[in-house]
Formats: structure tokens, sequence, C-alpha cells
């Protein structure tokens, strides 16, 4: 099932990826069904680089990630393991120690 990009998830896309100018295309040519897994697979050079790049969402940006992980609408199990320790990170910095721990619930991380 291929999920159409919400002006919330281009505005979220964009702050990550500022370089595509809001192409949410991969390079086959199809839309990018999730928003996080092509930044950490394709576009973060580095752990640190996804990180920064996170660090870039404020708390509303973020916990709709959240909102949509929990409804698996993004996917933040084949993330590289760091990036998935990024976002667990943030999630309990700028959210709460209670939506990380929904979060790592819901993906079946202990």
């Amino acid at each position: 099932m291929s999920r159409v990009f919400s002006d919330m998830d281009k505005q979220i896309f964009d702050k990550l990826a500022p370089e595509l100018s809001g192409n949410t295309t991969s390079s086959a040519g199809h839309n990018y069904p999730f928003i996080l897994r092509p930044i950490s697979h394709k576009i973060a050079e580095s752990a640190e680089d996804f990180r920064e790049r996170m660090e870039r969402l404020n708390v509303e940006e973020l916990d709709y990630l959240v909102k949509l992980a929990l409804e698996d609408k993004e996917d933040i199990h084949s993330l590289e393991p760091e990036d998935i320790d990024t976002i667990m990170e943030l999630v309990e910095q700028k959210i709460s120690a209670q939506r990380m721990k929904e979060l790592k619930q819901h993906l079946g991380i202990v």
C-alpha cells in the first residue's frame, strides 16, 4: 500500500532533507512510502548526520512521526540501529519518557 505524503509529511521531509528541494520520489521514480527510511538509508551520510537532521524537528513534528509509527504508517523498524537509538533519545528528551516507552513497546524493543 503506498502512502501519499500529507502537507505535514512534506514539511517534515523538507526539514530533514532540504537538499532534495521537496522531491519525495526515489531514484527509481516511486514516491517514498515513509519519511524516515530514506533519510536513514539514502540521505544522511552518518549516524551523526541523521541525529543532526532529526534535531531540526520541533516537538509537534517529532510527536507526529511517533503517532504515525504507532499507527504503522511510518517505518522505524528498518532504520539503521543507531538511528533508532537517536529517535528514542529525542522522543524521551523532547516529548517524554512515557512516549518513548510507548513507541518502544509498539516496536517490540525492550
